[in-house]
């Protein structure tokens, strides 16, 4: 789904039809998503009991707000697959189809940072490497921090933080120069996301856990029965 997301966002190299196909398939997949992790879906949107799950809930809200608005301004302005649909040309929508866009990447970043432990894992278990290998963890370390350096320089070479923003831009990808070059930018400012969100539920999951930790901790009573010791627990 992020493949066919980033393949999305060269619009200008694949032309109109392509990337509604492309759209079209992503927006299928993201309905097979939905339904295959259903169950977990609806726990999250109980009440959170923590810092990270609070993160985890209004991410997603993030995402389904995003991905709505999508893939209605993509029926709505669409010249092929679905051009039953669309209205009279709009400038507007177009523009809020692109914002959305943009965002929905970020988005998506941020998601597989939110999960990281869940991706490492599977993974780990395609490639049969052991999830606690200090090799492993080590290589992944230095690469998270090159992809997050080259994942800054990215956000700025395309310009991110004017298309999030919904500032207008003359600045195009010349696609005759150069092609690969566009998806790796993508790529690391997408893992830059990821990068981020992770650590921050790293934090955040220290944070919760602090709370019980310090409840556990007890002084220590000399002479006293088990009950002035229970009294004594923090």
């Amino acid at each position: 789904m992020a493949t066919l997301l980033l393949f999305s966002l060269a619009y200008w190299w694949l032309d109109n039809l392509a990337h509604e196909i492309f759209g079209t398939v992503l927006f299928s997949l993201i309905g097979w998503h939905i339904a295959r992790n259903r169950n977990g879906l609806k726990a999250l949107f109980r009440f959170p009991c923590d810092l990270s799950g609070a993160i985890t809930l209004a991410l997603h809200l993030f995402m389904i707000v995003a991905v709505v608005a999508l893939l209605l301004t993509s029926l709505l302005i669409s010249k092929s697959v679905f051009s039953i649909f669309a209205l009279q040309e709009s400038f507007y929508l177009r523009d809020i189809h692109w914002f959305v866009g943009y965002w929905v990447v970020i988005l998506v970043g941020v998601h597989v940072g939110v999960h990281w432990t869940r991706v490492m894992a599977m993974v780990g278990l395609v490639l049969k490497v052991p999830y606690q290998s200090m090799i492993r963890t080590m290589g992944l370390r230095i690469a998270a921090v090159l992809m997050a350096e080259y994942g800054v320089w990215s956000f700025s070479v395309l310009g991110a933080w004017t298309k999030l923003t919904f500032n207008y831009s003359l600045d195009f990808w010349d696609f005759t120069v150069a092609v690969i070059s566009f998806f790796a930018h993508w790529v690391a400012v997408l893992c830059l996301a990821a990068i981020i969100a992770h650590y921050v539920m790293v934090v955040a999951r220290l944070v919760a856990r602090r709370p019980a930790l310090t409840s556990k901790a007890t002084f220590p009573v000399r002479n006293g029965s088990p009950l002035d010791r229970q009294t004594h627990q923090l």
